[in-house]
């Protein structure tokens, strides 16, 4: 890198950038980190409070969150004029203030694409796991209730030939649909553009303009959107209304998709089958009732959660910063808020 350029946000950077990484990343990631900058790493992984960050962005080049980590407008407005780049460790942006950071001419980055087969792998998991009532038969070994094997026994739902009703067809959703083909799934989407001719017929998908509709045919409903304010309580009590007595509802996207109170109403009073579920609305703090329910199978957010996956999205951190240290576009700069 130069040892003295202009960046693409208009700050000048002299020597190494100093780069705060919020929470521990991989060893490989975090050694060609502190070889390549004047890395300062969050050596015991706690959660950095709000003050923290404030003072963090105040005194570095650039920035490493992670999901855990709200910037919002006003926090971004006290980072004074150091800050440059907010290189952002996973692929969503709803936790920064896209807008905030364009108006003080802070660029963010995200790592697009590396947790999509991990993540579509999840929500695969949750789709054959669930209506088959695996994490219930489990309890009951682990609990010494099991009776023996009996033809009226733990019975759940075959899997192939249901209606998979997925909702956000963007990467991962087209990745899910991949495998559910596999597994003799009819597919139905809704998204807020319907996809090419030809895209339907490799993933053998049936667009549905309606989300109602959609929720009141799928047997299965799994949710691929990201959070914003139209996409909030998406899965609200109305449209749980309209869902199958036995339909499973799966959601490994964000936890404020779905009203968890009326999703818990509706599980305690088995108007619904079931659910399977990896994010939650107040992370890492999570509704007791969710664990305790018998027809839910609750995930510690780990659908992205392999070594593959956090490694590459590590590496994509340090490419955005190395190009934009060097004075270039960073190859994930995150546009929206653009004017």
């Amino acid at each position: 890198m130069s040892e003295k350029v202009m960046n693409q946000s208009g700050r000048r950077v002299t020597g190494k950038p100093r780069v705060i990484v919020t929470r521990r990343l991989l060893p490989v990631v975090e050694a060609r980190m502190t070889e390549l900058f004047d890395a300062v790493l969050n050596e015991d992984d706690h959660v950095m409070s709000r003050d923290e960050l404030i003072s963090a962005m105040q005194e570095c080049d650039v920035l490493v969150p992670t999901v855990t980590d709200r910037i919002d407008g006003a926090m971004i407005e006290a980072a004074g004029d150091r800050l440059g780049l907010i290189a952002s460790f996973g692929a969503g942006t709803d936790h920064i203030d896209v807008s905030a950071a364009w108006g003080r001419r802070i660029i963010v980055t995200n790592t697009p694409g590396v947790f999509t087969e991990d993540t579509a792998d999840t929500a695969m998991a949750l789709i054959l796991v669930g209506p088959r009532r695996f994490a219930e038969g489990i309890a009951t070994l682990r609990e010494g209730e099991w009776p023996g094997w009996g033809p009226s026994f733990m019975l759940g739902h075959r899997i192939g030939g249901k209606r998979l009703g997925i909702v956000g067809m963007g990467r991962i959703g087209q990745a899910v649909a991949h495998r559910a083909r596999a597994f003799g799934l009819e597919i139905v989407y809704h998204n807020r553009h319907r996809l090419p001719d030809a895209v339907e017929n490799m993933l053998g998908a049936r667009y549905e303009a309606s989300l109602d509709h959609l929720i009141s045919e799928a047997d299965i409903l799994t949710l691929h959107c990201p959070a914003t304010a139209e996409t909030h309580h998406l899965i609200d009590a109305r449209r749980i209304g309209l869902m199958k007595e036995t339909a499973f509802l799966v959601n490994t996207a964000r936890g404020n998709l779905i009203d968890e109170e009326a999703l818990i109403a509706a599980l305690e009073e088995r108007r619904i089958g079931g659910a399977g579920l990896d994010v939650y609305t107040h992370e890492p703090a999570i509704d007791s009732r969710f664990v305790a329910l018998p027809n839910v199978l609750a995930l510690p957010h780990m659908a992205s959660a392999t070594i593959e996956g956090r490694e590459a999205s590590g590496e994509k951190v340090i490419a955005n910063i190395r190009f934009w240290a060097d004075g270039h576009r960073p190859p994930d700069q995150v546009l929206e808020g653009l004017v």
